[in-house]
């Protein structure tokens, strides 16, 4: 009977372990649904992300990875769950960023892929933009040709790509339309869903 006991327990525990991770993983899950839910509502309305969204959602993150990680390894677990949100932030935050100071991106979109990488961690985050981008790409071009400014803004497009390879100062000044006209936080917010349904 002991013996049997004993079995009962392992099998017990070892079922637990998954499920608890399930329902963790979930919360994560729909933590970054809802945040780029709202910042696509945000950008659609307004063409812009608020900080408070983007900063408290990343600052919630890395406080609830690091508890989640004390819980589940100690002290040893907490500074890998703050290891592994500031890694996901750098990772999901770094082609944006570069995109950002190159002038093709809003901070707002940056802020948000970094708060994406701090609750999905970095293979997720990643997942997540690059289907953004791919769910952009596909977007935008479809919504230009509908207002007829396709042609126009591809030629605008095409000073940007070109300035990456001039000089500072023989870079030339996109028009401001050009960077503010496309709203990236739906795409985000789609590229998200994909990613977690993949998952699933």
């Amino acid at each position: 009977m002991a013996g049997e006991s004993q079995q009962g327990r392992a099998a017990y525990s070892l079922h637990l372990v998954p499920r608890k991770m399930t329902i963790t993983c979930t919360s994560f899950d729909f933590a970054a649904v809802l945040l780029t839910a709202i910042a696509a509502a945000y950008d659609f309305r307004t063409g812009h992300i608020p900080n408070w969204l983007t900063f408290g959602s990343l600052l919630a993150a890395l406080v609830a990875q690091a508890l989640l990680g004390a819980l589940q390894g100690g002290w040893a677990g907490l500074v890998g769950g703050i290891a592994a949100a500031v890694f996901g932030v750098i990772v999901c935050a770094a082609v944006p960023a570069i995109v950002f100071f190159r002038g093709g991106m809003g901070g707002g979109d940056v802020k948000l892929f970094a708060a994406l990488g701090a609750l999905c961690a970095a293979r997720d985050g990643l997942l997540a933009e690059s289907y953004s981008f791919v769910i952009a790409l596909l977007w935008a071009p479809a919504c230009l040709a509908y207002q007829g400014r396709l042609l126009r803004t591809i030629a605008n497009t095409a000073v940007l790509v070109t300035n990456v390879f001039r000089r500072p100062d023989a870079r030339r000044a996109a028009p401001p339309e050009v960077l503010t006209w496309f709203r990236l936080a739906p795409a985000i917010f789609l590229g998200t869903v994909v990613m977690l349904a993949q998952q699933r």
